[in-house]
């Protein structure tokens, strides 16, 4: 499998977990916007969402960052629970410690963009 720039770029693609999750996301949203990525291995839409994810990322060139939480791994589900997710994927945008947008399902990336530019300034 290949992946893009951006998705070797530790500073704006990352994988977090339940325990750094206040740090990852919550704190660091309130100097960035931070997309977070609910996903599972098993989940086709996740797959087709995730390159998706990775160019408005790169995209955004810095404006914004993601995190990818595999929700199988480790006590994620915890988080899938905190944040009523429904199926996978889930994705959901925090600026300032709080969420502003969440969609499931893959998407289209023009819809994706359309949707960052919605709840943030970032064009």
């Amino acid at each position: 499998m290949t992946h893009s720039p951006a998705a070797r770029a530790p500073d704006l693609i990352f994988d977090t977990h339940l325990e750094d999750f206040e740090r990852d996301v919550i704190e660091a949203s309130h100097s960035i916007p931070i997309l977070v990525d609910f996903w599972a291995d098993w989940c086709p839409p996740c797959r087709a969402l995730t390159p998706v994810l990775e160019r408005v990322i790169a995209h955004h060139a810095g404006r914004i960052r993601m995190a990818k939480v595999e929700v199988d791994e480790g006590a994620n589900m915890k988080l899938a629970g905190r944040y009523a997710l429904r199926g996978f994927p889930t994705v959901l945008l925090f600026v300032k410690g709080e969420i502003v947008g969440r969609f499931s399902s893959s998407k289209p990336e023009h819809w994706v963009r359309e949707f960052i530019a919605e709840h943030t300034d970032i064009e």
